[in-house]
């Protein structure tokens, strides 16, 4: 049986042609193909300013370290949700900055936006959201809670190629956001990422950080801030602009599948939270997201997939609780409730171009299969307790 994936690579005719131009000419460092990326994913969403990096964790990173140019020092504070990809919060420690945990909702396994508040400190200097499954934080509210305290926000749109809040790109509502080009993600470049920004400050500091600390365009050996190796090199870009050029094919057949997840799973929301496009908002068809209710535990679920060969995964854990690489910072279970139900009881599952229409009812018939055993089995308990 052929194994279905969280997501796949392959290469084009595009790509083809572009990777052999790159032979062609001898250049697989950053260069032309690099910047068309830059120019062409702007324009796909209307940023302003492109800095195309190494990997959406990188992209991370140097979106962070752009606090030092509006006065922070190390050491400072960035707010993070409890939950979500590891890479969010290594990038924050990566920066020389502090990550401070505030918990999600288990309902849209983004951050909680009512317990923003009680978790800024006089050394907060940020707040860092999640695009959790590429499903739209409440941008508003967040917004405004950074507007009250004097500080920038950022958004992890890692998962969340071509998402919409109230009619507004995922990336257009902060001071800048950053996107991850992995294999699993819409565009996909192997490895990449990119950070846009409309804010032409964060874009300097940006264009300066992923190359050593140096200023765009002035002397080689002038560093005028700590700074990384980040660019990212012309193979990537190679492949990236394929997947920019059919960008909206690619997008609206994932959402399609996702719609159809969503609509065979409505009979079964007694039993679990899955992912949801809340009115107002698109969700970007990242993944496909299970939460299991009332502790149900995973084995009967994750063994229906496997019997079928489709992969999962978990849904992250709690960064600071259930992941012994942050004991350091001294949190304990309990401190994170509901980040930690969802490392315990959620997972994940692909939603990618490249499934087959027999893969996409594989899927779906397994999740309604297990569910309808979950039914099955209540409905003899009540007979049971009947007679």
């Amino acid at each position: 049986m052929r194994r279905i994936s969280f997501g796949e690579l392959r290469l084009g005719d595009i790509t083809k042609k572009n990777l052999l131009e790159c032979i062609e000419t001898d250049w697989a460092s950053s260069g032309p193909r690099v910047r068309q990326f830059q120019r062409d994913w702007g324009k796909l969403f209307g940023y302003k300013h492109n800095k195309a990096v190494s990997s959406g964790t990188d992209a991370v990173t140097n979106l962070v370290a752009s606090v030092y140019d509006y006065g922070a020092e190390r050491g400072d504070e960035v707010i993070v949700p409890a939950l979500s990809f590891i890479a969010t919060s290594n990038a924050v420690l990566a920066a020389g900055l502090t990550p401070v945990f505030v918990d999600v909702e288990k309902e849209t396994l983004n951050i909680d936006p009512s317990k923003i508040e009680e978790a800024i400190t006089p050394k907060t200097r940020a707040i860092m959201v999640v695009h959790t499954m590429g499903r739209p934080c409440d941008m508003d509210v967040i917004n405004e809670i950074a507007w009250k305290h004097d500080l920038l926000v950022f958004e992890d749109a890692c998962e969340a190629h071509g998402a919409k809040y109230k009619d507004k790109f995922i990336g257009n509502l902060a001071d800048g956001a950053a996107f991850s080009f992995y294999t699993a993600h819409l565009i996909n470049c192997g490895e990449g990422g990119m950070v846009s920004t409309n804010n032409e400050k964060v874009a300097a500091s940006v264009g300066s950080t992923m190359s050593h600390g140096r200023v765009e365009g002035g002397k080689y050996f002038n560093h005028v801030r700590v700074g990384f190796n980040s660019k990212m090199n012309d193979l990537e870009a190679s492949i990236g602009l394929e997947g920019i050029s059919n960008f909206w094919d690619t997008f609206n057949g994932r959402h399609d599948f996702l719609l159809d997840l969503m609509k065979a799973m409505e009979p079964y929301k007694k039993y679990a939270w899955f992912s949801e496009e809340p009115e107002g908002s698109v969700v970007c068809p990242h993944g496909f997201s299970i939460t299991l209710k009332n502790g149900r535990s995973l084995d009967g679920i994750t063994s229906f997939l496997h019997r079928c060969n489709i992969e999962w995964k978990r849904n992250f854990g709690c960064i600071p609780t259930q992941h012994e690489a942050y004991n350091f910072m001294n949190h304990k279970l309990g401190d994170f409730p509901n980040s930690e139900y969802v490392g315990d009881y959620g997972i994940h599952i692909g939603t990618h171009h490249y499934l087959t229409e027999e893969d996409k009812q594989l899927i779906k018939s397994t999740l309604c299969s297990y569910f309808d055993s979950i039914v099955s089995w209540e409905n003899n308990m009540e007979t049971q307790v009947d007679e």
